[in-house]
């Protein structure tokens, strides 16, 4: 007597804004179903711990699996948001997602690099030039970030910060807040050991079709996208006004601060460093404060703007809300990358 198995049932999910649909059968998470369709959708982890695949549920039903209630509060659910990496669907879907046409056309490799370099650009902060494999090269949008796959399956999200025309490269910034992979990084990695990275991953990126001016605020190696951004953009010569606040608790956060001085001469860019902390040993003499803050001083008026944030959830998070409530920018025009530590994702918004 042969026995009959049941295959569970599929469902259709949608991602907006671009409608997009997929086939996700009701035992696989949409993650896995989306990443084995070569559809961007942001993440980390992979095991629901990190939250940069969270995304709000517009319409339908799904099982959140092993969410984690730290990563996923249950005010969140009753939002009705879901981290994609654990959630399976139990209907059709459509799911808010930060995927948009511009990324969706690039597609997500695997790739096995080289360390290149490792450079100390602080004491706590580490440029890593990995070589790509000779004849593969990585199409990316500035502003994009990849995952780096460690052995035991430690995974890390860290953003490009050079221009894609640095073909044969990729230049990472890592700050060292003790977890396992800055440990490696700093104590154990060598130049010439092999890493495995996937992506480009990320709707982080500056929208073309846009002139109004632009304003970017970065904390910490939040600065990493930007430089990438401001590059490519003086590189292809795009004449649009730039602006970048960076800000950091201490002068030294401000770990490539020279090469950002060098833009207000070389690109037209307006640098203003902010510190947060400063010390009476610092002999600081710039702007201090709270970096959204210095933005908000020098333009009180958002309207024809747009804003791009990278860094810790407290600083972008209070930038957008005071640029949109108080300075008037709209709400279309801000687009965001959070940073839980050191340079790890935990979400990416647009």
């Amino acid at each position: 007597m042969t026995e009959t198995v049941m295959e569970l049932p599929t469902h259709p999910v949608t991602f907006e804004p671009v409608g997009h649909t997929l086939p996700v059968r009701e035992g696989d998470t949409i993650l896995a179903a989306a990443l084995s369709h070569n559809f961007p959708l942001p993440h980390g982890c992979r095991t629901g711990t990190c939250g940069t695949c969270k995304a709000r549920v517009l319409e339908g039903e799904v099982d959140h699996g092993d969410s984690d209630g730290c990563v996923l509060s249950a005010a969140e659910r009753a939002q009705g948001y879901a981290l994609l990496c654990q959630a399976k669907p139990r209907s059709a879907l459509a799911i808010a997602s930060s995927v948009v046409r511009e990324n969706m056309d690039i597609p997500i490799v695997r790739l096995p690099c080289r360390v290149q370099q490792l450079e100390r650009l602080a004491h706590d902060v580490m440029r890593i030039r990995l070589r790509l494999p000779a004849r593969q090269r990585l199409k990316f949008l500035p502003g994009q970030y990849i995952n780096i796959v460690m052995p035991g399956g430690i995974r890390r999200s860290l953003s490009m910060a050079n221009s894609p025309q640095d073909e044969e490269l990729v230049e990472l910034h890592l700050r060292n807040y003790g977890g396992p992979f800055s440990t490696h990084v700093f104590n154990v990695l060598k130049e010439n050991d092999l890493l495995r990275i996937e992506g480009p991953v990320g709707a982080f990126f500056v929208r073309e079709q846009s002139a109004k001016p632009i304003i970017f605020v970065a904390s910490g190696t939040g600065f990493a996208p930007i430089k990438a951004m401001i590059e490519h953009e003086a590189s292809k010569g795009s004449g649009r006004p730039m602006n970048l606040y960076w800000g950091g608790r201490r002068p030294a956060d401000l770990y490539l601060d020279a090469l950002a001085k060098t833009w207000q001469e070389k690109y037209g860019v307006r640098y203003v460093p902010v510190v947060s902390e400063a010390r009476a040993e610092d002999a600081w003499q710039g702007r201090t404060g709270f970096v959204h803050r210095a933005v908000m001083e020098d333009h009180p008026d958002l309207s024809g703007h747009q804003v791009y944030a990278c860094g810790a959830p407290i600083v972008v998070q209070s930038a957008r809300d005071d640029f949109i409530n108080v300075c008037r920018l709209p709400e279309t025009e801000f687009f965001a990358d959070i940073f839980v530590s050191g340079g790890s994702k935990v979400r990416a918004a647009a």
